[in-house]
């Protein structure tokens, strides 16, 4: 059963204040703070539902043309227009479109800089939490505005699959200069890990190294020319830019958002006879083949966000929860995936199915250079006494990429 939305959002507030459901516990000077049950929970209970403190479309998906609330990430496109572009057939009709949920009757653009909204609310909430700041006006198509600039920097050294955006950035800075209660937002921002490096076992966040020290400074000055405030002159010195780039990449949660997904969710669970299931089910499996044939993986409005208590979350390579996103929105759904007893703590997984099902030493090549420590879950534990060595799919994918050269050895493809 999930805990009553309100009572999370009031939580986002103050990750110290604690719910019916659960509480962030500071563990110890390594780990840090962790996520911990208040009560049970069965397999597939939803946790907690929570909204980000701020979140961002990836640069290149928008680019893309991979259409998305600028507030709550709702995708824009009905399932429809959504299953056209992705499958390259914009004859396609698909079976039960009532089934799709996007109204954009109520789409609404800002009226200076027209970027979209999936509502009225979120326009004004937009406009009245950050938008002010970073609406273009009628520089929106403007190369030569600072905020298309630093745009543009970032897509040309981080380039898909995306996993953090300069924008997620842009959006704190200004929520802060835009804040009444301006020590009220820095005092939440503060509650993210921003650490660059991992002193006691030496590790350095892998994009703040010395090869990408030219890069972090043009980045660092298109954005100081964007955006600097004296009133937060902490963000904009060259070690309190490389702390932000950490914090959002460190603590960055993946939001993916589809208008097609949720229509097939509900196709799901239509109750038909089995001859109209049978027939809607190949429908489905076809659409996805013709997808992934003109598209491949790339299906969802992707983007990042910030969240207080899921950042609270442990990794380990056996999860007992994950992040979803059923509401084609920027809420996370927070679910459980095993029985979970009163007090005991909640874990999620860093990596991916695919990185997780790597060899011991790959998840922790991962993890070191991407979130700064070494794991010692109970897989890590049980496989202590494997081989260092990369699994052997990655060892290929390694050895084709040094027959390439050096020119995409500098790209920022991983945050």
């Amino acid at each position: 059963m999930a805990t009553p939305i309100d009572d999370m959002f009031s939580l986002c507030e103050d990750p110290a204040k604690t719910s019916n459901s659960v509480e962030v516990r500071f563990i110890d000077n390594i780990k840090g703070k962790g996520l911990f049950t208040k009560r049970a929970f069965k397999k597939g209970d939803t946790i907690f539902i929570e909204r980000p403190l701020v979140s961002a479309q990836f640069l290149w998906n928008a680019l893309y043309k991979y259409r998305a609330c600028e507030y709550c990430l709702r995708a824009l496109e009905t399932a429809e227009e959504n299953a056209w572009r992705l499958s390259g057939l914009p004859a396609l009709s698909l079976l039960h479109p009532e089934l799709c949920k996007v109204r954009p009757d109520r789409h609404q653009a800002c009226p200076q800089c027209q970027v979209m909204y999936c509502s009225t609310e979120c326009r004004l909430t937009a406009w009245e939490q950050y938008h002010k700041v970073l609406c273009l006006g009628p520089s929106h198509n403007d190369p030569e505005h600072p905020i298309n600039k630093l745009q543009e920097a970032w897509r040309s050294m981080h380039y898909p699959p995306e996993t953090s955006s300069i924008m997620l950035m842009a959006k704190m800075v200004a929520i802060v200069k835009q804040a009444q209660d301006k020590k009220h937002w820095q005092r939440l921002f503060s509650n993210f890990c921003s650490r660059t490096a991992n002193e006691e076992e030496e590790i350095v966040h892998k994009l703040l190294g010395e090869k990408f020290q030219g890069q972090l400074a043009l980045l660092h000055n298109l954005f100081t020319t964007a955006f600097h405030d004296d009133r937060l002159s902490q963000w904009f010195t060259a070690e309190g830019f490389r702390s932000l780039f950490s914090l959002v990449g460190t603590n960055g949660q993946g939001i993916g958002t589809s208008s097609l997904s949720q229509w097939v969710h509900a196709c799901d669970a239509l109750e038909l006879s089995s001859q109209q299931r049978e027939q809607l089910d190949t429908f489905i499996d076809q659409l996805y083949k013709d997808i992934d044939k003109e598209t491949g993986d790339f299906l969802n409005c992707e983007g990042s966000g910030l969240f207080l208590l899921q950042s609270s979350c442990n990794h380990s390579c056996v999860p007992n929860a994950e992040a979803s996103f059923p509401d084609n929105n920027f809420l996370l759904h927070l679910n459980a995936l095993s029985d979970i007893s009163p007090g005991e703590e909640i874990c999620i997984s860093y990596l991916d199915c695919c990185q997780r099902d790597r060899s011991r030493h790959s998840r922790h090549k991962i993890l070191r250079e991407n979130y700064l420590f070494i794991c010692s879950c109970q897989k890590c534990m049980s496989q202590a006494g494997d081989a260092d060595m990369t699994s052997e799919d990655e060892e290929e994918v390694e050895g084709e990429g040094e027959t390439e050269g050096d020119d995409m050895e500098d790209e920022m493809t991983d945050v």
